[in-house]
């Protein structure tokens, strides 16, 4: 089977920071984030899994995080691929803004985001809804396994944690009302998807796997 593995990148000054990046929003990685990454690698080694193709979102940070990570995997003949629809979600008014400032002004449209994404009105944001970001990033997605004629390739993609949550869980059958329902991804982490054939539903095989990374996770580091 065609297997899918989804890597959100390193963390970054703003996720530290407690602040909304979005599609169009960018900070830099952390030192230490360069050190989660290495360990990604070397888990991935470990693995001895053989990569066939890998895709990145256009942001520099996970630009950034896929260079370093696949500078640091055996493998050197990875081919690298941008791939637009696996920007982060749009949103709007959010982007650049503290936690703190956008529970104060957008309670509602951030509890929903957070919590019942079927409720979730971006309008007032000027931002992306569930259903919209699900309709660029799937189809992609589908043509991807589609084009694994022979049905064994490993594909990576390097992408944002809101984005990366709604669409894995999609993959795997979950209606938009519970797409939140195992919470969100961590900087760094592994989540891995099994296809026979590009149809959906997939089969989800690790969630938000970070039992590889250094040191104790916080509360900035997932969303």
């Amino acid at each position: 089977m065609t297997k899918l593995y989804f890597v959100r990148h390193g963390k970054t000054e703003w996720n530290l920071e407690g602040r909304y990046q979005g599609a169009f929003g960018d900070s830099p990685l952390l030192p230490e984030s360069y050190v989660q990454v290495h360990a990604l690698a070397k888990y991935l080694n470990d693995q001895h899994i053989h990569f066939d193709h890998a895709y990145v979102s256009p942001l520099k940070r996970t630009r950034t995080t896929a260079i370093e990570l696949m500078t640091h995997l055996d493998q050197t003949d990875i081919p690298l691929t941008i791939l637009p629809a696996l920007r982060e979600f749009n949103l709007g008014l959010m982007e650049g803004q503290s936690f703190e400032s956008v529970a104060a002004r957008f309670p509602r449209e951030l509890k929903a985001f957070r919590h019942a994404p079927a409720d979730y009105d971006p309008s007032a944001l000027h931002g992306e809804t569930f259903d919209q970001l699900l309709e660029r990033m799937t189809p992609p997605i589908q043509e991807i396994v589609a084009n694994d004629y022979m049905g064994n390739s490993n594909y990576l993609f390097i992408g944002h944690g809101a984005s990366l949550a709604a669409l894995i869980q999609h993959l795997v059958g979950t209606l938009v009302a519970d797409l939140r329902k195992d919470g969100g991804l961590t900087n760094s982490s592994l989540t891995t998807v099994q296809a026979d054939g590009p149809a959906l539903p997939y089969h989800m095989v690790h969630w938000n796997d970070t039992h590889f990374l250094p040191g104790k996770r916080t509360a900035t580091d997932t969303i």
